[in-house]
C-alpha cells in the first residue's frame, strides 16, 4: 500500500497539479489574448472565451483532487476544539464517508452527463462539449481516490494529532 500511496504522490498527484497550472496558464493567456484581440486589433477571437471558461472548468475540479489528496477541503476547526480526540476521529470519518459518496454519486452522475452531450460540439471551438462535461468524471473519481489515500494514510494520523 505504501509503494502504490508513493507514486500516487510522486506520479499521479504531481501530473494533476500540473495539468492544473497550465491549463490555469492556457487560461490567463487566453483571456490577455482577448483583450489585445478586442481593444487593439478590433477583431475578438471567437475561440478565447470559450477556452477560458472550458480551462477553468478542469482546474477547478483538477484543483479539488489536490485538496482531497492534502486533506484541505472545507473543515470546521470551531467543533474540533470542543471536542476530545475520539469524538474529533469520529467526525473526520463520517466527513470522509460522506464525501466519499458525493463523489461517487457525482462521478456517476457526470458520466451519464458527459455520455449524453457526446454529440454537441462548443460554440467557438471545433470539438464536443463532453470534453468540458468530462472534467466532472474525471476529476470526482480521481478526488474519491485522493480521499482515500489521504483518510488511509499514515500522515493523516500524524496530521489529527498535530491538531489536537
Amino acid at each position: 500500500m505504501k509503494s502504490f500511496t508513493y507514486w500516487l504522490d510522486k506520479i499521479l498527484f504531481k501530473l494533476v497539479s500540473i495539468a492544473a497550472q497550465l491549463l490555469l496558464l492556457s487560461a490567463v493567456i487566453a483571456g490577455i489574448y482577448q483583450v489585445f484581440a478586442r481593444f487593439v486589433l478590433h477583431e475578438p477571437a471567437a475561440w478565447t472565451e470559450p477556452w477560458t471558461r472550458s480551462s477553468l472548468i478542469w482546474v477547478v475540479f483538477l484543483g479539488v483532487i489536490l485538496a482531497f489528496r492534502h486533506g484541505e477541503m472545507l473543515r470546521v476547526d470551531v467543533i474540533n476544539t470542543f471536542l476530545s480526540s475520539n469524538a474529533r476521529r469520529i467526525v473526520r470519518h463520517i466527513a470522509n464517508l460522506l464525501c466519499a459518496i458525493f463523489l461517487g454519486l457525482l462521478a456517476w452522475i457526470g458520466g451519464n452527463m458527459t455520455y449524453r452531450v457526446r454529440f454537441q460540439s462548443i460554440a467557438g471551438l471545433d470539438f464536443s462539449i463532453s470534453w468540458i462535461y468530462l472534467a466532472i468524471p474525471v476529476g470526482c473519481t480521481i478526488a474519491l481516490i485522493a480521499l482515500l489515500v489521504q483518510w488511509f494514510s499514515k500522515e493523516d494520523s500524524h496530521h489529527s494529532q498535530t491538531m489536537e
